[in-house]
């Protein structure tokens, strides 16, 4: 293959032979995903040997060095660990190669399961039970990791995570927002005056879900995915997303359109957070201002979306074909409103 977007082959193909152990071109790239965020392609070398190569969005090359410095520190920090992450290969920082920095990891065999037509494809109603109770336990084992023994105590700030984000969601909003949305401004209020005591720093991935991970045959989970914003704090942040991601067979609807978790075999989400306080032991008392704050921070990302479309990021298009956009913000924003209430 001698050309590829986002790919320069044969340079990519020298450093590959000269950094990674066993790799022997020529070598097939193809794109799996990305955009917006890092993007992933799968390399296969002329032996068969399987990678997976990521490097940041195209035209995106600012601070890219330390993104992909920092995802590659991550999970090899955490290779020796009970979280399963894919191998980590290499990291090349020498711009000159490829344009920007980018990593290598070696390639995870499994499913991403992102609707309920491949939830039910792959998986048998035991196995999505056991998917269900994985991604709680793997979750667990993220927030257990030694930071000294990963390496990764000073990844982050410790203290006051939920402060830094809501001022750092709430600066977004008031600089994308396309119209005045009460809610927002009154969760994030709320929020403000009532976060709870912190306790110790853990790793929080940032994006927990179920499709950011990749299951086994038997829903094990056997590698989780895109760390890049990942960092330190609250673990009952990842929890409470998982919530907002999460829709099993009899929870109500969340703000969150996807579906993969509603097929029957899967858990509902009180089951999830029984799972996770009986394995971690911790106080969910204060779940639903996780939750709450969830959904407002979901409502600030996706209005970011939302204004990019409305300003030509996907074309030239009728306003009113975007207004599932906006609605998903203002049933987000609603959401959060409905679990503050909660709270006593």
């Amino acid at each position: 293959m001698s050309e590829v977007n986002g790919i320069d082959v044969p340079s990519v193909t020298a450093w590959l032979e000269n950094n990674v152990s066993g790799a022997q071109g020529p070598f097939t790239f193809t794109f799996i995903a990305g955009g917006h965020s890092n993007l992933t392609f799968a390399v296969t070398g002329a032996n068969g040997a399987r990678y997976v190569l990521r490097r940041p969005p195209l035209g995106h090359v600012l601070a890219s060095a330390h993104d992909m410095g920092r995802e590659h520190r991550i999970i090899s920090g955490l290779q020796q660990s009970a979280v399963p992450v894919a191998p980590a290969l290499g990291y090349c920082d020498d711009p000159a190669v490829n344009g920007v920095p980018f990593y290598v990891m070696g390639f995870v065999d499994g499913h991403v399961i992102r609707d309920a037509a491949t939830a039910t494809a792959v998986l048998t109603p035991e196995g999505r039970r056991r998917a269900s109770e994985s991604i709680v336990d793997t979750m667990a084992s993220i927030h257990a990791v030694d930071l000294g023994e990963a390496g990764l105590h000073d990844l982050g700030r410790h203290e006051d995570y939920i402060a830094r984000q809501l001022r750092r969601w709430y600066s977004n909003w008031n600089s994308q927002k396309t119209r005045e949305l009460p809610a927002v401004d009154q969760v994030h209020d709320e929020l403000l005056k009532r976060i709870p005591a912190q306790g110790p720093a853990t790793i929080v991935h940032g994006d927990y879900r179920l499709d950011n991970c990749m299951v086994d045959d038997n829903g094990d989970i056997v590698a989780v995915l895109d760390w890049e914003i990942c960092t330190l704090g609250d673990p009952l942040a990842d929890l409470g997303l998982l919530m907002v991601y999460w829709t099993g067979p009899d929870d109500e609807g969340s703000a969150w359109t996807g579906s993969s978790t509603s097929a029957p075999g899967f858990l509902n989400r009180q089951d999830l957070a029984d799972r996770y306080a009986q394995v971690t032991g911790r106080d969910l008392s204060q779940l639903d201002f996780y939750v709450a704050f969830a959904y407002w921070k979901l409502a600030c990302i996706l209005e970011g979306v939302y204004s990019r479309y409305l300003g030509g990021a996907l074309g030239d298009r009728d306003p009113e074909e975007l207004l599932p956009f906006k609605m998903q913000v203002d049933g987000a924003a609603l959401k959060a409103l409905e679990a503050l209430g909660r709270l006593a």
